[in-house]
């Protein structure tokens, strides 16, 4: 089970920094990306792809930063012609690259908000995940399977921050539904998670200034650290009946309760369906 490759996108914080922290002392090979290639492209929540790759070594893997633009087909071309120079496989992918700046957290209509949004949120987000989908799939193919996890949010089933981010959360959820669909005569799983608080930086910052809706969300001690997904993904690997998980878009804390997977400090993060009802997209058609 040892001796995975694996490559996270986005992965200079949060999130994508917790699973891929997550998945080190697992002695794994992650591939960390991000466009922060050498120095924090944000002041207010810092982090570098180095930084992350370094950590996964310390921890017992074998981390490997990649400075890529997910905007850039070639830069996301050169990383997966990498990994099957180095490795000859690739074995997971977790589609986490995503841009939301410090406001888009904050309430405001789409109107009043940067025409870039909607490039920050679907084409780095969305259809990142595609194009990286599109060239991890046919190594996947030619190894004999795979694993592939979208970060997605109940932001494609209710509201949630803006406009562009629910369009963008929906496109994961039903990008993982139809790549299962096609790939139902291969052994690569497909699916979409739906995280509930998480507790990275950024969100931290915001609820500070919004603590009745964290409260809300049920605060700290129902949420989840960065690092619980990457635990999940690593449980759904073992699964030898993961294939039947293809298609869906699951909440992490309901997966973590079947596999019995804990986060880091022994908490059970509680499901947010009763707040934001289920998936749209639960099973493959």
């Amino acid at each position: 089970m040892a001796g995975r490759i694996v490559v996270v996108t986005g992965a200079s914080r949060g999130l994508g920094r917790g699973i891929a922290l997550a998945l080190g002392p697992l002695g794994d090979t992650v591939y960390v990306t991000g466009r922060s290639d050498g120095a924090s492209n944000s002041t207010a929540w810092p982090g570098t792809v180095q930084a992350t790759a370094e950590e996964v070594t310390a921890r017992g893997g074998k981390g490997i930063a990649v400075g890529c633009d997910h905007r850039d087909d070639a830069q996301t071309k050169a990383l997966f012609d990498r990994v099957e120079a180095e490795q000859g496989r690739i074995d997971i992918l977790v589609n986490n690259a995503f841009g939301m700046r410090e406001e888009a957290a904050e309430p405001g209509p789409f109107w009043e908000r940067p025409l870039d949004a909607w490039e920050q949120m679907i084409d780095v987000g969305l259809r990142s995940s595609y194009v990286a989908s599109w060239f991890a799939v046919r190594m996947m193919i030619r190894g004999g399977g795979g694993l592939i996890v979208n970060t997605s949010s109940p932001g494609g089933n209710a509201y949630l921050h803006t406009l562009p981010y629910g369009i963008g959360k929906i496109g994961q959820d039903k990008l993982a539904f139809d790549m299962a669909h096609e790939l139902k005569p291969h052994p690569v799983t497909v699916l979409a998670f739906w995280h509930g608080l998480i507790l990275t930086q950024r969100t931290r910052d915001h609820y500070a200034k919004h603590p009745d809706v964290f409260e809300t969300l049920g605060g700290p001690s129902k949420a989840e650290t960065p690092e619980f997904a990457g635990r999940l993904i690593d449980a759904i690997w073992r699964d030898p009946d993961r294939l039947a998980l293809s298609g869906g878009s699951y909440w992490t804390a309901e997966l973590a309760a079947k596999y019995g997977v804990e986060d880091i400090d022994g908490n059970k993060p509680e499901s947010h369906r009763a707040l934001f009802g289920g998936p749209i997209y639960d099973a493959v058609a």
